[in-house]
């Protein structure tokens, strides 16, 4: 790693040193050309890198350097002895590539895995061996902060509110079951992945947690090249991925594609005690859930860049996925009395197809101007999916019911940003955002006896959010900062087509955001995020019907249910040392009108059970706080290691009141205080013969809620990795959930009954896949040269708050 030298002693005037490293040949941006400043007096080193446009910005003491331009498999190009006592722009430089260098490229310690901006950490993904031939689900699972649970719900920091983009923008790719989604689209497909915990006004407002982008591959070598990856895997798995990509001076075509197939077994069971008004144990129910799920995926991204000038382009994309699911469970529920005598049974057996297609196009219209960091950006983008679900029921070899569901969305956006730069280390952004979104939910029961009540259901949902944002940066010496204010107009319809029944929604609010850092040295740094956030209810949880999950538990929406707004607060502090990184935060969120499920009679019985009804309301106010650690420690060439903790807290309190079947008020006190935690461990060896071994410790602490509380959960990930072909090929053997043990273990509570529950998505996976890169040479996403200085300096060649 380059190491940065100290300001001298008598605290020489700092200067700024720009410039744009380009490819000779083709006259393309080289991103991540690496500038190295070395003090003809001291020798000591500093330096930095260049963004995706290729342009660099560098402050150091005045004095005099020898300044060298270097990237991979290039021809350095040095400036000798250069006095720099101001403010210095070296111009454009055209760098040449090296033939003989193409053949010897040393394979040196992979780069940071983390770059720290002033409002985001941008994690890059491709070297991790244990997310090799899996989905983008198992790599959010291996980003420090972020935890997947057995069912692929997303959390940051022990929060589910997560909002996630692909390519900074909402993508067709998440589509209407953001869990099943993710779990389509291949790790292989994603260059990084962006934590922002305190989001700056050019974000949305929405996800109390924050936001987590997940950027895709694009490639950015000169002519055809690109990688084919496929996998197999036991239980039943197999699929392959490409990405592809042909550039020249004037275009860039790029395709990203995959398919994957997948039979999934699951499991689950329940015991249930039932009591009276005073506490006596009246019965039991135990109930066992087998389930054989089929996963069919396709998806494939198809785009062109065009490059109007050097520093204007269109991009053209779209986006196509498709998938076809199949799922069969028997539940087998078994009812006692006291003496734990069963008194009936029943065999409930579900099955399940759904099909869902989505087509996003997308539009962006990007214009550079001269000034480094002067930037104007339009957006377009309009999506459409269709999900058809078809479920049939049969209980102790009887039909019971069949299920229909036609869900359809649009969803239209446009975005305009613009950045300018001013003065010394100034910029204003402005921008503006229209997102609108329209989906029609029917959903027919056909019973076989007829209900006592129409279980139809036609929902219309329409949600349009306009925002407008500004925010200021700058940036002297040693403090940073960014500050901004968002805008954002909710306006909600809601019609129930079956009842002939509208509601709307209208809401506008102000969302501030403030960003401070501070470089106590250059390895050791603080910063500081303030953000207003919020969280809007999903249409499902707004949808007043009435749908099962079984005969005796009822799932209801709130029609009534207002967004739950939060004030956040994040402390983190850096500190480099030559072989190690260690990264802290500290942060404390205040939330109001926070969502609750709570769970009550509904008022009437199934063959003497009750029917619990669960709904969402908004319940009083929630604070949650915590604090983080990673580490990343380099012990030799071939031996790594890093590791997160992440200890959080939250306390609720609310009072909810009811009406039982025995016509009792029930007061339920949802105040609940608990702390919780969870922690990874990697290990990254080199074996002989070159063989990489991965090695991912995980542990999710115990949690408790006001109606629930679930055990830890323990998970093993083990990966081994060989490169073949001279470096072309890598073959990877991945072993998820080794020990078989990623379970969910839970008791829930309600005055008149107790379940204990445990639930397992998955079983232990092996995947076996091949990789297979073609015309990479100059690609750092293969070799690298020794560890680069990233542009931690908040903000680095990006900007602020980007």
């Amino acid at each position: 790693m380059l190491a940065q030298g100290q300001k001298p002693l008598d605290q020489a005037k700092t200067i700024k040193i720009t410039g744009k490293i380009i490819d000779a040949a083709t006259k393309e941006p080289l991103e991540y050309g690496t500038v190295v400043l070395k003090d003809v007096k001291t020798q000591k080193i500093s330096g930095g890198i260049s963004d995706s446009s290729g342009d660099f910005s560098i402050t150091a003491p005045s004095g005099t350097y020898d300044i060298s331009i270097e990237f991979i498999s290039f021809k350095t190009v040095t400036y000798k002895n250069r006095v720099v006592d101001k403010d210095l722009n070296l111009g454009t430089i055209a760098l040449v590539e090296d033939g003989q260098m193409l053949e010897e490229v040393n394979i040196m310690p992979e780069k940071s895995t983390v770059d720290i901006r002033l409002d985001k950490k941008i994690y890059n993904v491709g070297k991790d061996l244990t997310v090799k031939g899996g989905n983008v689900s198992d790599v959010l699972d291996n980003i420090p902060s972020v935890s997947v649970d057995v069912e692929g719900n997303v959390s940051l920091r022990g929060n589910e509110n997560v909002r996630i983009l692909i390519d900074g923008k909402p993508s067709a790719l998440v589509g209407l079951d953001g869990a099943s989604a993710l779990r389509q689209l291949p790790a292989d497909a994603i260059e990084r992945v962006e934590l922002i915990t305190s989001p700056s006004a050019r974000y949305d407002a929405e996800g109390t947690a924050g936001i987590l982008n997940i950027i895709l591959r694009k490639g950015k070598v000169t002519g055809f090249n690109g990688s084919i990856n496929p996998k197999i895997g036991n239980p039943e798995q197999y699929g392959i991925s490409a990405n592809l990509n042909y550039r020249t001076k004037k275009f860039n075509i790029f395709n990203n594609t995959g398919y994957n197939y997948r039979n999934g077994p699951g499991s689950s069971f329940n015991d249930v005690t039932y009591f009276d008004a005073n506490g006596n144990t009246t019965g039991y129910l135990k109930e066992v859930r087998e389930s054989n799920r089929l996963n069919k995926g396709f998806n494939t991204s198809f785009g062109v860049e065009y490059y109007l000038t050097d520093n204007s382009s269109i991009l053209a994309n779209i986006v196509y996925r498709k998938s076809s699911n199949e799922s069969f469970s028997s539940n087998n529920v078994d009812i006692f009395d006291i003496n734990r005598t069963v008194t009936s049974n029943r065999l409930r057996i579900e099955n399940e197809n759904q099909d869902s297609n989505t087509i996003q196009y997308s539009l962006n219209y990007t214009n550079k101007f001269n000034t480094i960091g002067h930037q104007l950006s339009v957006d377009f983008q309009y999506s459409k999916s269709n999900q058809d679900e078809f479920g049939n029921i049969f209980q102790n070899s009887a039909f019971v019911e069949d299920n229909i569901t036609v869900d359809e969305s649009t969803k239209k956006l446009v975005q305009v940003d613009y950045v300018y730069p001013f003065g010394e280390g100034s910029q204003l952004e402005f921008g503006f955002k229209g997102d609108l979104e329209k989906s029609n939910t029917d959903y027919k029961n056909l019973p076989n006896v007829p209900a006592t009540y129409d279980p139809s259901n036609n929902l219309i949902f329409e949600q349009n959010v306009y925002a407008l944002y500004g925010q200021y940066g700058r940036k002297f010496e040693k403090f940073s900062f960014l500050v901004g204010v968002r805008n954002e107009i909710s306006d909600i319809k809601i019609n129930l087509l079956t009842t002939n029944v509208n509601y709307e929604k209208n809401y506008s609010k102000f969302f501030p955001t403030v960003n401070f850092g501070y470089e106590l040295n250059d390895s050791e740094s603080f910063t500081l995020g303030v953000s207003k956030r919020l969280r809007r209810p999903r249409s499902r949880f707004l949808n007043p019907f009435e749908s099962r999950s079984s005969e005796t538990n009822i799932f209801k929406g709130n029609v009534d249910l207002n967004p739950t707004y939060t004030t956040s607060y994040d402390f983190g502090y850096l500190k480099k040392w030559e072989n190690m990184t260690l990264n802290s935060s500290v942060y404390f969120n205040h939330s109001t009108d926070i969502f609750q499920f709570v769970t009550q009679e509904r008022g009437d019985f199934v063959n003497g059970v009750p029917v619990l009804l669960r709904t969402p309301i908004n319940l009083a106010q929630e604070d949650r706080y915590g604090f983080e650690l990673t580490a990343n420690y380099t012990l030799s060439k071939k031996v790594n290691f890093s590791g997160s903790f992440n200890y959080f807290g939250f306390k609720t309190e609310g009072i909810f009141e009811y009406t039982n079947s025995n016509n009792q008020v029930i007061t339920q006190d949802f105040g609940a205080q608990n702390t919780s935690w969870f922690t990874r461990l990697n290990a990254k060896v080199t074996l002989p013969s070159d063989i990489q071994w991965q090695t991912r410790f995980q542990y999710n602490g115990p949690q408790e809620g006001a109606q629930s509380k679930s055990k830890g959960m323990f998970s093993t990930n083990l990966a081994f990795s060989k490169d073949l072909m001279k470096d072309n090929g890598t073959l990877v053997l991945n072993i998820s959930d080794l020990f078989n043990s990623r379970k969910r273990q839970s008791t829930s509570y309600t005055p008149n009954s107790e379940t204990y529950g445990e639930y397992q998505w998955r079983q232990r996976q092996i995947t076996l896949s091949f990789t297979y890169r073609f015309n990479q040479q100059n690609s750092s996403q293969k070799k690298d040269r020794a560890p680069q200085q990233q542009e931690d300096d908040f903000g680095g060649g990006e900007g602020f708050g980007k």
